[in-house]
């Protein structure tokens, strides 16, 4: 890659945890050529069970961002009056950066094997960078080899190494909360105060 590298990292963040954050720095640790990492929050259009209103997700990220110098977040999809497919997300920040970067978008594994389902994925991986993360046991040349699409797109494939296991569990998160445990070992301060503040997921 010539450019420097937008990273866009999709989710629904209910609520953002400490463990997003680091997962984030560790990818732009490893990969030196991302320039800033953007979070990018599903809109409630998602319609995934106890989404908490866009608004409040999106805060909640840009309290995690404002003392970050590469970490951003976006409310592209949250501005859309539809669901976005990953494609046309990603074809925004392409219009968006104008050309200055190269837009990748990060992936694990469990997604990467289902990617024949994904809309347009033929296009997704001829004009876009996926950066994968490699979950549980799985590796990602294995992957590769079982997939017609992957074996002929693999230049498109960005494996991020020396990333440590982490646990993305939001939903556990707010099943603590909902019970009225401790969580401050799991949350940054400050969104923890905006959860309490605005009585999220209790």
């Amino acid at each position: 890659m010539s450019k420097k590298v937008i990273a866009v990292f999709g989710g629904s963040f209910n609520p953002p945890i400490n463990s997003h954050i680091l997962l984030a720095k560790q990818i732009i640790k490893n990969c030196k050529i991302i320039e800033k990492l953007i979070f990018v929050p599903v809109s409630t259009k998602y319609q995934k069970l106890d989404l908490a209103d866009d608004n409040h997700r999106y805060n909640m990220l840009k309290l995690i961002c404002a003392n970050e110098d590469k970490l951003e977040v976006s409310d592209i999809e949250l501005k859309q009056n539809k669901q976005l497919y990953t494609i046309e997300t990603l074809d925004l920040f392409k219009q968006q950066y104008g050309g200055k970067y190269d837009i990748c978008f990060i992936m694990g594994t469990d997604n990467l094997k289902e990617i024949k389902k994904w809309n347009n994925p033929e296009r997704l991986l001829k004009d876009y960078k996926i950066i994968v993360l490699e979950r549980d046991n799985d590796k990602l040349e294995d992957i590769i080899i079982n997939s017609d699409i992957l074996s002929k797109n693999r230049r498109a494939l960005i494996k991020i190494e020396e990333i440590d296991k982490i646990y993305l569990s939001s939903s556990f998160i707010r099943d603590k909360i909902k019970n009225g445990e401790n969580v401050e070992k799991y949350i940054p301060k400050k969104v923890l105060e905006y959860i309490k503040n605005n009585k999220l997921y209790m």
